[in-house]
């Protein structure tokens, strides 16, 4: 698929403000912090292989110098384009305050603000009310709409184009919410970490919407930390290693077919990066990839239980399995079209539906989750289809949108349930690939 407009969303290094655990709002209160200073350079230096048109940025200091320190770390000859619909989210009264202070002093509205966000109403100093976060979601429309326009004929020619936003952690939130259609109620189901890295590449072809497809979110592996620290539960999600007919381009569904040895590169490189991450339990697909991927990634962390689950397995393709795309195209070219533009809508000739599939894989994840204990995290390895019917879930996507969603061969996601297995969850990562080569997924672009 070409990618006319590869947007890629930097939020700010480590501020003064992050380190006293300050509220920061769109207040110019505070500056990066040494450590931030690093950050955005080593950001730079990661993004030294994404090519790079424009650069947008927040007004506001920390933003501004990440973006400026960034840039010239990463090569470009580039000058940050201030704009305002780039600045945080407006939460005045609480400006300056440390997080406890909110919590002491205003503890209705903290609540509101962790629990339902779009549900905030805080006062202005006129006395007038305002409600923070549909105003952030609307303002992140407008920055999208302009961007779009500016942009827009590498959308119309398929001439691919980066365009990199350096912003904070609420607005560039709301900016993924609005390019996947998502409402404010998603807020609190994304992690935004300092100086982290997310990748969206949007395409338009004539005549057509624009579609939307999240390669990464929250990227943070270029500076040396493995993942985020934990909030309660944790899932890792990965996907199995590179197989030949991922390579081919052949659907395979439940075809069982082997990893190759890229895919068992791929597998050891999902090793070493997981290596330090404590891990009590495990589960893959009954499949030979997903468990070879599984096994191979558990070598560090002997002694844990790897459990096979049919609720895990691939798509059935039924009678499209083995085929390269051009042989389906051949004899059902209808549904094949119909499987790329609206993939919800298509039984495959004695295969499944997505729905199917999303019904069994969902079910599935959602007993994991369920069976862990506080704190801890287990592995799950699986296929592109089941990772992204359960990716679209904890998103509040539907089966309609699982383009919206990319799957590297051996990428790995990573799912918090802070508030338990029955709470709200957050996808924390998405799709890291850092492990495997440089920040883009480079990974075979194949069938499912």
């Amino acid at each position: 698929m070409a990618v006319p407009l590869r947007l890629v969303l930097v939020r700010h290094g480590l501020s003064t403000f992050n380190l006293e655990h300050r509220i920061q709002g769109r207040d110019d209160l505070s500056a990066l912090a040494p450590e931030g200073r690093d950050q955005a350079l080593r950001t730079g230096e990661a993004l030294r292989e994404v090519p790079v048109a424009a650069l947008y940025a927040s007004p506001l200091s920390r933003a501004r110098d990440t973006a400026t320190l960034l840039a010239q770390a990463a090569g470009l000859d580039l000058a940050p384009r201030l704009d305002e619909d780039l600045l945080e989210v407006d939460l005045a009264p609480w400006s300056g305050l440390r997080r406890q202070e909110v919590r002491e002093r205003f503890p209705a509205e903290a609540r509101l603000w962790r629990e339902a966000p779009e549900t905030l109403e805080l006062e202005r100093a006129d006395g007038g009310r305002f409600r923070p976060l549909p105003d952030l979601m609307a303002q992140a429309g407008r920055f999208l709409e302009r961007l779009l326009e500016r942009h827009a004929e590498a959308l119309r020619d398929g001439a691919s184009e980066g365009v990199l936003v350096v912003a904070h952690n609420a607005i560039l939130r709301a900016l993924v919410l609005r390019a996947l259609g998502l409402q404010a109620e998603g807020f609190r189901r994304l992690r935004m970490d300092n100086a982290a890295i997310s990748v969206l590449n949007l395409t338009r072809e004539p005549g057509e919407a624009l579609e939307v497809q999240v390669e990464s979110l929250n990227n943070s592996t270029h500076l040396g930390v493995a993942l985020p620290p934990a909030q309660g539960r944790r899932l890792l999600l990965v996907r199995h290693g590179e197989t030949d007919w991922n390579r081919e381009g052949r659907f395979q569904g439940q075809i069982d077919i082997p990893l190759n040895a890229r895919g068992l590169n791929q597998a050891k490189a999902a090793r070493d990066f997981l290596a330090p991450v404590a891990i009590q339990r495990a589960y893959t697909s009954t499949m030979a990839r997903p468990r070879q991927t599984a096994e191979v990634i558990l070598e560090p962390h002997p002694g844990v239980p790897l459990t096979s689950t049919r609720g895990l397995v691939e798509i059935g393709h039924g009678r499209w399995e083995g085929c390269l795309e051009k042989e389906i195209a051949a004899t059902w070219p209808a549904l094949l079209a119909a499987w790329k533009r609206e993939p919800h809508t298509v039984t495959m000739p004695e295969g499944e539906t997505l729905r199917q599939v999303w019904d069994r894989s969902v079910a599935t994840w959602q007993t994991i989750a369920r069976g862990l204990s506080a704190e801890e995290t287990a592995l799950v390895v699986a296929h592109d289809a089941v990772n992204k019917t359960i990716l679209c879930a904890l998103l509040g996507l539907s089966p309609a949108d699982i383009w919206m969603v990319k799957q590297g061969n051996g990428g790995v996601s990573v799912i918090d349930y802070p508030q338990g297995p029955t709470g709200r969850p957050v996808v924390t990562c998405l799709n890291l690939t850092g492990h495997l080569g440089g920040v883009l997924d480079r990974t075979a672009a194949g069938a499912l």
